[in-house]
């Protein structure tokens, strides 16, 4: 894989300060961000007679808001003037800013038809959750019967008394995943109103789907839905001038986090690697493409051999996996995600990650698995699941 110089990963590196014309008609703008791994994340924006459209538009929060208002009016691009915002798929660095926007300048909201934030509201009736019952073939629901976790993000935002409890969420492997510190749930209480009614402002206001032809800036861009980093991501190609948008589906240097999760309430992929895998395969055979813009790093042009990478990287990884489960036989997802990554990046992501290639090693019948009574799931070799039996 490519990287910077000093090795360090491309989507590491600080935001720039000043916007870039990056491909005829997108303007980049980078804006600084702390999350694992990641330095900055890309806001595009497109002009047209009507004013600007900006896709992916950063975190939520005041600071986040007024660096882009910042960096926006340094480019002589006022936020006043955004009358769209795409985003690329429901990650807070993606969709973050969009509610703020819509909140402050009425701006419409697109994203795909299954876009859905960890905040909204989950079906009044809850999907059952495919999770592994007994020889895995039962489906089981795992809807948690607690407060939706819009109704607690409000609490969280609006109240002025204790902070109301959140608990973690069960994972279809049994253990418990991603809960936010009581020190970032006060921080996100300490923001302005406008911010805090952005982030309870998400809802799309225009849903797209796979191979819509839809109007950014004054080009027409073909909607490419590339599910695997989450099951509503999107990508979006101009083939007038060979750009595609790539979000995080592709990027430059590193390859982004396969989960296998899905928000409260919604079925989670039956192979969500395999997903990946697909959306890949079909970026990679988009005739014209000249210019991919990612969501994270620098454009780049060898889409092909960057897919071809990303394959790669994943398949050694499941090799990989299928030799820590001949050393370790039957364990937990915790267990193998310790093999897997190093100590610095154990925890709910790893585990999430690993969870995702052992479903797919598990569907392709290169291990087996099995649910235990203290309902975690446990992985083991085949060769051990045949003598089993």
């Amino acid at each position: 894989m490519t990287s910077s110089p000093g090795g360090q990963k491309q989507e590491q590196l600080p935001a720039e300060d000043d916007a870039a014309e990056v491909a005829p008609g997108v303007v980049r703008i980078q804006l600084p961000i702390m999350l694992p791994g990641l330095g900055h994340v890309n806001c595009y924006v497109l002009e047209d007679a009507a004013g600007l459209t900006l896709v992916d538009p950063g975190l939520p929060g005041p600071e986040s808001s007024d660096e882009l208002a910042r960096r926006l009016r340094r480019a002589g691009l006022p936020p006043e003037r955004v009358h769209t915002v795409l985003v690329t798929h429901s990650h807070p660095d993606h969709f973050g800013g969009a509610g703020r926007l819509h909140a402050e300048h009425g701006c419409d909201i697109v994203a795909h038809d299954r876009f859905v934030t960890p905040f909204e509201q989950a079906p009044a009736t809850p999907a059952g959750v495919t999770a592994l019952d007994g020889d895995l073939d039962e489906l089981v629901d795992l809807h948690q019967t607690e407060p939706t976790r819009a109704t607690t993000l409000r609490e969280v935002l609006f109240g002025e008394g204790p902070l109301p409890e959140i608990s973690p969420r069960i994972t279809p492997w049994g253990g418990e995943g991603f809960r936010p510190s009581d020190a970032e749930l006060e921080h996100m209480r300490a923001w302005d109103d406008l911010s805090k009614q952005g982030l309870l402002s998400l809802t799309p206001t225009r849903r797209v789907h796979d191979e819509q032809v839809i109007t950014l800036g004054d080009t027409e861009w073909i909607v490419v839905h590339t599910p695997g980093h989450t099951g509503d991501h999107i990508c979006l190609f101009d083939p007038e001038h060979g750009t595609l948008l790539s979000g995080d589906h592709v990027l430059p240097t590193i390859t982004p986090h396969i989960s296998g999760m899905a928000p409260p309430g919604h079925e989670p992929p039956t192979d969500s690697l395999a997903d990946f895998f697909a959306g890949l395969h079909r970026v990679a055979e988009i005739e014209g493409v000249r210019t991919v813009l990612p969501a994270h790093g620098l454009p780049f042009d060898d889409l092909a051999g960057r897919v071809d990478d990303i394959v790669v990287h994943h398949e050694q990884r499941l090799t990989t996996l299928v030799g820590i489960a001949d050393d370790l036989g039957e364990d937990d997802v915790r267990a193998y995600s310790q093999q897997l990554f190093r100590e610095r990046s154990w925890g709910p992501m790893a585990e999430s990650e690993t969870y995702a290639h052992l479903e797919h090693l598990r569907l392709s019948g290169q291990v087996a698995a099995r649910r235990g009574e203290d309902g975690m799931v446990r992985y083991r070799p085949v060769a051990e699941s045949v003598a089993a039996g």
